[in-house]
């Protein structure tokens, strides 16, 4: 049964990443963890091992085929990834005491929110 539903999951983020360019981690990662009972990095690495091919890949043959991706900007946004998620990684697997851990989230967070904010 688990295996049916880990497939649904995949089925529906597939659907919802195909529509709106968004969705594979934010609907994959909690289902892997409630479906899954997988640990919260575990989901993480498995979802970007699920989502490398299908979505990076296959996603993109269709898109080009219509010319709809602009391969300058998604060289540079390519590279940003590979750093970031680098560095994502790494932050995600440093312990820290739970106050320093959510004061450090907060801060990620409030700088977001303020970019966003400036940015409109």
């Amino acid at each position: 049964m688990t295996w049916a539903l880990i497939a649904l999951l995949g089925l529906g983020a597939g659907v919802i990443s195909g529509l709106f360019g968004v969705g594979g981690a934010v609907v994959i990662i909690p289902g892997l963890v409630l479906i899954g009972k997988l640990q919260q990095h575990t989901a993480h690495g498995t979802s970007l091992a699920a989502l490398l091919l299908p979505v990076g890949l296959l996603g993109v043959l269709e898109y080009s085929k219509r010319q709809q991706v602009n391969w300058g900007f998604a060289a540079v946004v390519a590279v940003g990834l590979l750093i970031g998620a680098y560095f994502g990684a790494r932050l995600a697997s440093i312990r820290c005491s739970v106050r320093r851990c959510m004061l450090s989230r907060r801060a990620v967070s409030e700088t977001l929110r303020l970019h966003s904010s400036y940015t409109r």
